[in-house]
């Protein structure tokens, strides 16, 4: 009978153990969403009983169906800012709309960009605290984590990619006092070079805080330039529409309109996210090679020239197959002559090949930056969406222009008028990944016939629980709604 009921006592004990943190992240899920709500209902206009009811629930949702994931505060902001999309885009934007009987596309887009600063809350509001909450609360109840992170390295490398970004942008700081991370700065009556260094302290802040928050979720190049992306955004939204109406002492305005006015330093965002991601990739892999796999029984089994000229090759060939397939669609939006730069009475055979040779070279920047980020074909294809988004802020939008004229424009107009294209980039983009990943898991399967090469290359599959689909889910949906909504 003693054996039995001192079982029972640690049953219940672990049980106990187990639920604790359960509830904690409760309660920390509840608590920080009723500040949320709060600060809400100051910056919107709507009763507080609601928008304290607002972030209780998304806080409670929050903590119960992702507090598991948020195992950093890296982890926990992206999740968070998925979060605040996904429940932006069924509840404000589709199912009250639906409810309230608005009919037809032109009814729910017009509610939609009415409904826009509540999206800015969500993201501002609830999505950011909640996440970066809960995921340092994550960290410290573990104490080292779950993966190694080095202080250091991720200020010097962070620090460093910022700071990089800033010089590359000092073309128009120059040239036309254009800040594109900090556009309307010069609004607080500083001087011209006070401006200049607030902007690049504000790009130093952004790279060492993106150094320290997803140094662990950094695996190679191109899943790193979507990090920077998605780390741009919410830069965009946290500093353009938020701290630089409260700095130049201007009420704060979360409006369509004010976004649409603002376009353009939410391009230059994502092209600096672009360039910070890139760099830190870059300068993290410097620093892992010469400080921690020093050692041969780490090297790769092929020559680091072996290992460029197969992703280039491959890349090639998959991108010469996405500019194929994505053609049609291309053709017949008649997009296909604004991406390549031809007058559309140019635009027939010659046009083709020469998007066909673009796309095939486009596909070797993929192999470069991309390899190894996909382990199955569907986790392939969402990279390759996001590397179709990212060429389309880069290509038509900001690359071409500057090859064919000298200058870019990035306003709404212009980017409605590349609307249609952007499709055909998202095929584009699948297309390559997709064929991309088929040549490199054949290679693959002959490098796992032997044991140590299988080990190696079992390190470099993204495990499982990372926040890897928050940020597929984040970026291309923002990257998408936003030119749509705001274009």
């Amino acid at each position: 009978m003693e054996e039995v009921r001192n079982a029972s006592i640690m049953r219940v004990v672990s049980h106990h153990r187990m639920s604790s943190p359960r509830a904690t992240q409760i309660l920390l899920g509840l608590s920080v969403g009723a500040v949320g709500g709060g600060l809400q209902s100051m910056l919107l206009p709507g009763p507080l009983s609601q928008s304290l009811l607002c972030g209780l629930v998304f806080g409670a949702a929050f903590a119960l169906l992702f507090g598991k994931r948020a195992t950093s505060p890296g982890a926990g902001l992206i999740w968070g800012l998925a979060f605040a999309v996904l429940v932006w885009i069924v509840f404000p934007a589709g199912l009250i709309p639906l409810v309230s009987g608005a009919a037809g596309p032109g009814a729910m887009f017009s509610d939609a960009r009415e409904r826009f600063p509540q999206l800015v809350s969500f993201l501002i509001c609830l999505g950011t605290p909640e996440g970066l909450t809960l995921g340092l609360w994550a960290e410290l109840r573990s104490g080292v984590g779950t993966q190694k992170f080095s202080l250091s390295r991720a200020i010097i490398a962070g620090g460093f990619a910022g700071t990089l970004g800033g010089l590359i942008f000092g073309r128009w700081v120059s040239s036309g006092d254009y800040f594109p991370l900090l556009a309307g700065y010069g609004t607080l009556g500083f001087s011209r070079e006070t401006t200049i260094l607030l902007h690049f302290g504000v790009a130093l802040l952004i790279g060492v805080t993106f150094g320290l928050l997803f140094e662990r979720d950094v695996r190679g190049y191109g899943s790193c330039m979507g990090w920077g992306l998605a780390y741009a955004i919410l830069w965009w939204f946290l500093g353009q529409l938020t701290l630089l109406p409260l700095a130049a002492h201007k009420p704060i305005d979360w409006s369509a309109d004010q976004a649409r006015a603002v376009f353009g330093s939410l391009v230059g965002h994502i092209l600096y996210g672009l360039i910070l991601g890139v760099t830190y990739a870059t300068l993290d892999r410097l620093w892992v090679r010469l400080f921690i796999e020093s050692d041969p029984m780490n090297r790769e089994v092929g020559g680091v020239g072996v290992r460029v000229l197969q992703s280039l090759g491959w890349g090639a060939v998959a991108g010469l197959t996405g500019g194929v397939i994505a053609s049609p669609v291309l053709l017949a939006t008649h997009a296909l002559p604004q991406i390549i730069g031809l007058d559309t009475s140019l635009s027939g055979a010659r046009g083709l090949m020469l998007h066909l040779l673009v796309s095939a070279a486009i596909g070797m920047t993929y192999g470069l930056l991309f390899r190894n980020e996909g382990s199955s074909l569907g986790l392939g294809v969402a990279w390759g969406w996001l590397f179709g988004l990212i060429w389309w802020f880069v290509g038509p939008m900001t690359v071409l222009p500057l090859l064919l004229t000298g200058v870019c424009d990035w306003s709404a107009d212009a980017v409605s008028a590349l609307l249609p294209s952007l499709m055909g980039h998202l095929i584009y983009g699948a297309t390559t990944a997709f064929v991309f990943l088929l040549m490199e898991r054949r290679y693959v399967r002959v490098l796992l016939l032997d044991p140590r090469v299988a080990a190696r290359e079992a390190k470099k599959v993204r495990p499982v629980g990372t926040p890897a689909p928050a940020l597929w889910l984040f970026a291309l949906a923002l990257g998408v709604l936003l030119p749509i909504l705001l274009g």
